[in-house]
């Protein structure tokens, strides 16, 4: 769903907390306007958020787009020996990635009081 509603501010003022209620639906956008121009766009929290750090990415990582592209046209065409995996693209884009845990965190060691297990 992307839903975009355009209102004018008066008639937003009259609706606020309708519209922060509907903005939490995935897709849904307010344009708000001013004389008839737009001034202002009302979106969820989270929608928000997300827009950010697809920037943030974006900025990091410059030729992701040209990354993208040439994998997926490497799939339509069948060549799976050119895949890059995620730990390949980020450390050519110059991140490090730390190792592993030898062990998972919260994993049961031994039985605690009343037969239930218990967590180091």
């Amino acid at each position: 769903m992307n839903s975009k509603t355009t209102l004018s501010i008066t008639e937003a003022r009259k609706k606020i907390f309708d519209i922060a209620q509907d903005v939490q639906n995935p897709g849904v956008i307010y344009t708000l306007t001013e004389n008839g121009k737009p001034k202002a766009v009302i979106l969820s929290y989270e929608e928000y958020e997300s827009i950010i750090e697809t920037m943030d990415v974006m900025e990091e990582m410059p030729e992701l787009d040209k990354e993208l592209k040439e994998s997926r046209a490497a799939v339509k065409r069948g060549e799976h020996k050119n895949w890059t995996t995620l730990e390949e693209l980020l450390a050519k884009q110059g991140f490090v990635l730390a190792e592993k845990a030898k062990k998972p965190y919260g994993v049961p060691t031994k039985t605690g009081p009343k037969g239930r297990k218990a967590t180091k």
